[in-house]
């Protein structure tokens, strides 16, 4: 299946699981240890759509416990249940009753912050350094518990089916476990975290919670939440303690989460790239289907198709047919015109790392394994537990977003910088360059953003220390990779925040342009025609053909605007039309009697300087009148468009310049500071609110091919 079908397949799913969300006659996710996709992760972690155990998971579980039960009756070893565990595996347990719960209990042993009083600190003003929490997520907590039930489910575990209820129980009534963020080395499965969650289905005292609605949670220990709650705490069996601590569910979670924004924020980068295309004034033929078929990779030809596609109605894409007098950059530089080749092998590492998580998803992942299949059953002890396969999906994809940070680190840079823009002003500012650095923070900002995203990138898997007496000399550290996606998560996010602010304030100033440029035509025209009778009358083989002539000083003109954006309003007219000027010598040094006529040089000084006025005077006008109802819409793009208008009328984040900054400020309005604009594109990206026109700029693709 291509990448972008899967993107989009996986978004269509969640929006619909978030549907039965509020459908009160709707059963939710059927759990059958085999179905679960990375969109029902989603829905159940962070929106909280109800799920059930089938039938049929009810009855192979019920299976597997008699296959242990025989296994004991028979005198048989069982790891975990009549021995030790890990490296003290050599032990023999005649004492079965207390051994379960007393694992799950000895390995709750990771550190949570503990409320603090004055007395506590070494001096009665001391201040926190870090607002860092040291327990995970609730979010994280659900999909662990989520992914925990349906390995499970699958019945290979030989666990009773109220033990797995118990879970369920608690996911919808919406007690979740505070579980300790680090400690776990994801080698035997994720031990310590998963023993939280077994303390919490005992009704641990030693086990904090947090119950209650929405925007109202509290924390108390488990034994008061169950209670309240009316749900009996359970008491384990033989090898039921160990099947829910043994097993990768934590990092599996965890990844799931950060796979689905990661595969979001892949598309968002796509149109972020057609939008850089259009605010740059570059060229859709870098996107032609040839190149992807003369060099076929999956991910470039999705890509360019992609892009190409978002492309689609936009005014401002540069025609490929340039005059070679122009002066225009004859092709589009590297960050927008090999975009399709950078993005593209991501692509391809995102569809794997997604199929490893997925599978990862419906595994079971402790030891030993009681295979009922057969009439007798066996158990067996094998590493399903080693979360190798998780760790390989995060580092491809905390890699992967470095790569596209960088790409669009590049395009919104060159946004920026007026010798690379093709005529933006610099910073991105609307007013004049002397009194606003509009964006300027924001190239900083980006930078520090991309090179703690490079940071980020390195990989997690490869910093591995033997642990348990040395029986776990190979772990997979799947967790801690996990983690640091999530932080690459937060960081790309705010990266494209900034680029998507910086775009939509481009094609503002691009659209401020065109509707100068639309007023200013006809006025220099006509000044032209006025100080210049086009063609001269005195030689019929002199005459200065009207239309080239006119022609050569408009585009003259357009590269002088574009070439003095830097300079102040009231200066820069004057000049253009002073370099104007030879241009205009040279046309007409053929009639040298009007070239040679003093009167001839003091009107056209005359003419530059009244003109010059009159342009800034349209120029002022133009400005204003576009400050008063900025709308670049017409100008773009179909998927630019979807994205402007999402920004500027939902989000409410308008065309930055001093006048809303300031007076923003004075009134206590939205967007006081640049970086609180910033702040609510990102807001809008974190909360997934931004990814539903992203989607819908891809589901149209998809649609027309």
């Amino acid at each position: 299946m291509p990448y972008s079908h899967t993107v989009l397949s996986q978004w269509q799913n969640f929006v619909k699981q978030i549907g039965t969300e509020l459908n009160e006659d709707s059963a939710g996710v059927a759990i059958d240890g085999k179905s679960l996709d990375l969109s029902i992760v989603v829905a159940v972690a962070r929106h909280g759509t109800p799920v059930h155990l089938t039938d049929e998971a009810l009855r192979i579980m019920q299976h597997s416990i008699n296959v242990v039960q025989r296994a004991l009756e028979e005198g048989k070893v069982v790891y975990g249940v009549n021995t030790g565990f890990g490296g003290s595996a050599d032990t023999r347990i005649l004492e079965m009753d207390n051994i379960q719960s007393t694992v799950v209990q000895e390995l709750q042993c990771g550190i949570l912050s503990m409320p603090a009083t004055l007395n506590d600190r070494c001096s009665p003003a001391a201040l926190p350094l870090s607002h860092e929490s040291t327990c995970m997520p609730e979010s994280w907590v659900r999909a662990a518990m989520l992914l925990r039930v349906n390995s499970l489910a699958c019945g290979f575990s030989g666990v009773r089916p109220v033990l797995v209820q118990s879970i369920l129980h608690l996911l919808e009534k919406d007690i979740i476990p505070q579980v300790p963020l680090r400690g776990s080395i994801s080698a035997s499965g994720d031990l310590m975290p998963l023993s939280y969650i077994a303390g919490a289905i005992q009704g641990s005292p030693n086990i904090r919670v947090w119950t209650g609605v929405r925007g109202q949670r509290v924390t108390v220990t488990a034994d008061i939440a169950l209670r309240d709650a009316s749900l009996p705490p359970v008491v384990l069996h033989p090898k039921e303690g160990l099947a829910i601590v043994n097993g990768t569910a934590v990092s599996t979670g965890v990844a799931a989460l950060a796979m689905q924004d990661a595969n979001f924020l892949a598309v968002l980068s796509q149109v972020l790239t057609g939008m850089s295309v259009e605010a740059l004034l570059g060229s859709k033929e870098s996107f032609d289907p040839l190149f992807a078929q003369v060099r076929p990779h999956l991910g470039q030809i999705e890509a360019a198709r992609n892009i190409y596609s978002f492309l689609a109605e936009s005014r401002l894409v540069k025609s490929a047919d340039i005059e070679p007098n122009e002066g225009l950059l004859y092709q589009d530089r590297y960050s927008i015109r090999t975009a399709s080749q950078w993005i593209g092998p991501v692509l391809e590492d995102f569809q794997l790392a997604y199929q490893q998580i997925l599978t990862e998803c419906n595994s079971v992942t402790d030891n030993p394994l009681v295979d009922t299949r057969e009439l007798t059953g066996r158990v067996l002890n094998g590493g399903n537990f080693q979360a190798r396969a998780i760790t390989s999906a995060m580092e491809k994809t905390r890699q992967g977003m470095q790569t596209i940070g960088q790409m669009l680190f590049t395009q919104c840079t060159e946004l920026m910088n007026p010798r690379l823009s093709q005529g933006l002003p610099p910073n991105l500012a609307a007013d004049d360059p002397s009194s606003s650095w509009l964006l300027k923070p924001v190239d900083i900002l980006t930078a520090a953003l991309q090179s703690e995203l490079g940071f980020l990138s390195s990989s997690a898997g490869s910093h591995v220390q033997p642990a348990e007496m040395g029986n776990q000399a190979l772990n997979s550290l799947a967790l801690i990779s996990a983690r640091y996606t999530h932080t690459a998560l937060e960081v790309l996010s705010q990266l494209a925040a900034a680029h998507l602010l910086s775009l939509c304030q481009a094609l503002d100033l691009r659209a401020l342009h065109q509707s100068f440029l639309e007023a200013f035509e006809p006025l220099l025209k006509n000044a032209i025609t006025e100080l210049f009778n086009i063609p001269t009358q005195n030689n019929k083989e002199r005459k200065v053909n009207r239309d080239v002539f006119w022609h050569a000083i408009w585009i003259k003109t357009k590269k002088l605007l574009n070439e003095t954006v830097s300079i102040e309003t009231n200066i820069r007219f004057h000049v253009i039309f002073k370099a104007l000027q030879p241009l205009l010598l040279d046309a007409y040094s053929t009639d040298s009697a009007a070239f040679s006529s003093q009167n001839f040089v003091s009107k056209l000084q005359d003419w530059t300087q009244f003109n010059a006025g009159k342009t800034m005077e349209c120029y002022v006008i133009s400005r204003r009148a576009y400050f008063d109802n900025p709308d670049a819409s017409p100008l773009l793009g179909v998927a630019a468009s979807h994205m402007y208008k999402f920004v500027r009328q939902t989000l409410g984040v308008p065309f930055l310049r001093r006048e809303i900054i300031f007076g923003s400020e004075k009134t206590g309005g939205k967007c006081a500071t640049v970086g609180e604009c910033v702040s609510i594109i990102y807001a809008s990206i974190r909360d997934g609110r931004l990814f539903t026109p992203v989607m819908e700029c891809l589901s149209r693709v998809h649609m027309e091919s």
